[in-house]
């Protein structure tokens, strides 16, 4: 469960960090405003973190995928009935 909770923490700051380079560029007018800039750096390194915590999590694991297992029956599937004939 917490893993969870730190995974969709940190989407919230990212997407938060790229909400406020937003806003600094429109205020400040330029692209290259060291707010602007600063910003935009957070959310790369919070994005690259997050991958690399994702990969790490899951190899060690922390994290497992919950899809379909192999070898689990899958969802019925949409067949056509014989002819009745």
């Amino acid at each position: 469960m917490l893993p969870k909770i730190l995974i969709v923490l940190v989407l919230v700051v990212i997407v938060a960090s790229l909400g406020s380079a937003l806003f600094y560029l429109v205020k400040d007018g330029d692209r290259r405003s060291p707010r602007t800039v600063r910003a935009l750096t957070l959310r790369i390194g919070l994005s690259i973190a997050l991958f690399l915590a994702l990969l790490l999590g899951y190899a060690l694991g922390f994290l497992r995928p919950h899809g379909l297992r192999p070898g689990a029956p899958s969802a019925p599937s949409q067949t056509v009935p014989p002819d009745p004939r």
